[in-house]
């Protein structure tokens, strides 16, 4: 009876103590599996933030390169031939919309276009991936614009008659004298003497900085004169955006303020290049 009584006594004890083991046993396997699964958690969370990040890379990138095709681009500087007005290793930003509806670039504008055919007799060829690679980094003003690309400031448009020099060394548009206080101090409006007119839809450009500008002066023996076609624009410069100690406006002029319009029946001395 009380051996029977003993073993009655032992039993409930003797599965609890095997009960509580096996919870144990199966805490530790539960613990294992949840430390496994909040490192692939961490994991996956990781790679999600990598794709998030450069989807939100890839989608600047996009969003910029629009911008610069159809509305603003920036252009960098490479070289001295619009002094004092834009410096070597200014980026300024060009209104691609300035003259998309209707209007057309000015005298004075400052503006970039492409010289193939004026300026430059034809495309050059580029490796097709560093090519497409530059023409990407210089639509974000990171590299130099292509050699087909200039920036120089509209003297005369179409129509008018540009001479230089009258007997005061000073341009004339449609027989008034300029005073082109742009120009780079020191320079002469031109060194080499000319008198044009400009046709229709064609524009006659020059650099502020006149003894280190290659422009529609160096062109007038060239197929077009020298002269850039209007549909060549690629825009007006508006702003220098960097460096931050030069951001500003690109001011305008008012020397051709007193410039009449050029007659309809043409001009009647018949000019020389």
């Amino acid at each position: 009876m009380d051996t029977e009584a003993q073993h009655t006594e032992r039993d409930p004890s003797s599965t609890t103590e095997d009960g509580s083991r096996s919870a144990r046993v199966s805490e530790g396997v539960n613990d294992v599996g949840d430390t496994e699964d909040t490192a692939g958690a961490g994991g996956t969370r990781s790679a999600s933030s990598w794709r998030r990040t450069a989807f939100v890379g890839a989608a600047c990138v996009t969003f910029l390169l629009l911008l610069s095709h159809f509305v603003m681009q920036p252009f960098l500087i490479p070289s001295r031939s619009m002094e004092p007005t834009l410096q070597v290793g200014d980026r300024i930003l060009v209104n691609k919309l300035a003259y998309r509806f209707g209007t057309e670039p000015g005298r004075g504008d400052v503006v970039v276009f492409d010289g193939t055919g004026s300026f430059v007799r034809e495309q050059p060829r580029d490796h097709p991936v560093t090519g497409l690679l530059h023409d990407g980094a210089a639509a974000l003003g990171l590299a130099e614009p292509d050699e087909t690309d200039f920036v120089k400031r509209v003297v005369g448009i179409g129509g008018d008659r540009v001479v230089c020099c009258d007997r005061n060394g000073r341009l004339t548009v449609n027989g008034v004298p300029v005073e082109e206080r742009y120009v780079m101090f020191g320079d002469q409006p031109s060194g080499v003497p000319f008198d044009i007119v400009v046709p229709q839809d064609r524009l006659w450009v020059m650099g502020d900085h006149r003894s280190q500008s290659s422009d529609s002066r160096d062109h007038l023996g060239d197929p077009g004169g020298g002269m850039v076609p209007v549909d060549k624009v690629i825009g007006r410069a508006d702003w220098i955006a960097w460096p931050f100690g030069r951001w500003s406006t690109v001011q305008e002029t008012h020397a051709f303020d007193a410039v009449p319009t050029a007659p309809a029946g043409g001009h009647g001395t018949a000019p020389r290049g």
